[in-house]
């Protein structure tokens, strides 16, 4: 099974999200993108694992998820990795929060306790929008999806309240996800 550890944001934001990038799907709708149930802030890619691995992330992120309290992060501004001439993922940021920093720094170290890989990337905690296959777009595309992001205005506050281990199934209709286990975030 395909696993990853996530924030998962409530539909009303979701929504609201879709609704903001509008504009964006407008002028590059031949990206590959992100349907609205699908939207979350990825914590940790786990990639395929056995039902026993699920098993032990699931109680790892629970005492991991226990030590911390609910964190508030806000949503906004737009870019692309590494960037809009060369882009890979267009995404929606999530502001700096040393909590949340925190937070995935835990992650990280209790995968690594299991066995996982340690990602040696800086965290930067965001939604991606929409995935880019390279050479795909044309230049003049990418040059308008720049110009639309910075008309994006579009600021949300969340308050994370648990860490979800998904499954991500994959087909030609596109990836299904599904909650695996919550670990809601504790008094710490």
């Amino acid at each position: 099974m395909r696993l990853f550890l996530a924030i998962n944001f409530p539909s009303g934001l979701r929504h609201a999200v879709v609704e903001a990038t509008t504009p964006l799907r407008e002028v590059a709708p031949a990206l590959g993108w992100i349907g609205e149930p699908n939207l979350h802030l990825t914590v940790k890619f786990l990639g395929e694992q056995s039902p026993d691995a699920a098993s032990q992330v699931s109680a790892a992120m629970r005492d991991v998820a226990g030590r911390h309290r609910g964190v508030g992060v806000e949503l906004q501004g737009v870019g692309a990795f590494p960037n809009f001439r060369r882009p890979r993922v267009v995404w929606m940021g999530v502001s700096p929060e040393p909590k949340l920093e925190l937070l995935h720094h835990d992650v990280e170290a209790a995968a690594a306790k299991l066995g996982f890989e340690m990602d040696g990337r800086p965290f930067r905690p965001h939604l991606t929008l929409a995935r880019v296959k390279p050479r795909s777009t044309e230049a003049e595309t990418l040059r308008a999806l720049a110009r639309a992001a910075k008309h994006i205005e579009f600021t949300e506050e969340l308050f994370v309240e648990s860490i979800d281990l998904m499954q991500s199934d994959l087909s030609s209709a596109g990836a299904r996800y599904r909650v695996l286990a919550s670990a809601p975030l504790g008094h710490a």
